[in-house]
């Protein structure tokens, strides 16, 4: 099964912090456009259980991705979308794939039920350091632009220092931590 557990920190940033991260650390000057398209059943039963369901597409591919709360941080389960499989999806026609539908089963949740929410579209910058992938996002979504520092990591003892390093080097005040669907989904109310 394709699942990984995602070791992450992350923290909204002002644009003037977004600006001088980009300016002062090894970023590229341009990024890659990657838009999210989120799901979940009219009554949030995936977010009620504190899951998400997105399909990624970058470039000319389409990831499904399932997150469910893991102890070491986030479970991740990954099926690949054809582009007809993705039209189907976002026109209400859940195709059912192997990975996933094997955990919304557990989770109780019917694919049929499930309607597409909506998109949230990034420009993503990334570069990699002793085995650290640092991340900086600027997030378009329902007239809302926003701004993200994430780090990730393959282990906590090497993510929350390199993490914490950052904060302090450039003064950025530490915020409370919330995920893009989060935000999409304030974005609605």
């Amino acid at each position: 099964m394709s699942q990984e557990i995602e070791i992450e920190y992350k923290v909204l940033l002002t644009k003037v912090e977004f600006d001088r991260l980009a300016k002062n650390l090894p970023f590229p000057d341009q990024g890659v456009e990657q838009t999210n398209y989120y799901f979940d059943t009219k009554v949030m039963a995936l977010k009620n259980v504190r899951c998400a369901l997105r399909i990624r597409k970058k470039g000319n591919t389409y990831t499904l991705t399932l997150k469910e709360p893991h102890s070491d941080g986030i479970l991740e389960t990954h099926d690949t979308l054809t582009e007809k499989e993705f039209v189907s999806w976002i026109n209400g026609t859940p195709i059912p794939k192997p990975n996933i539908t094997k955990q919304l089963q557990q989770l109780q949740i019917d694919e049929t039920n499930l309607v597409y929410l909506g998109a949230l579209t990034t420009l993503r910058k990334t570069f990699m350091r002793e085995e650290i992938e640092y991340v900086l996002d600027q997030s378009m979504y329902n007239g809302k632009t926003d701004y993200e520092l994430e780090i990730e990591a393959p282990t906590h003892e090497k993510g929350l220092p390199a993490f914490q390093k950052i904060l302090q080097a450039y003064k950025i005040k530490e915020r409370k931590s919330v995920t893009k669907i989060e935000r999409f989904f304030y974005s609605l109310t």
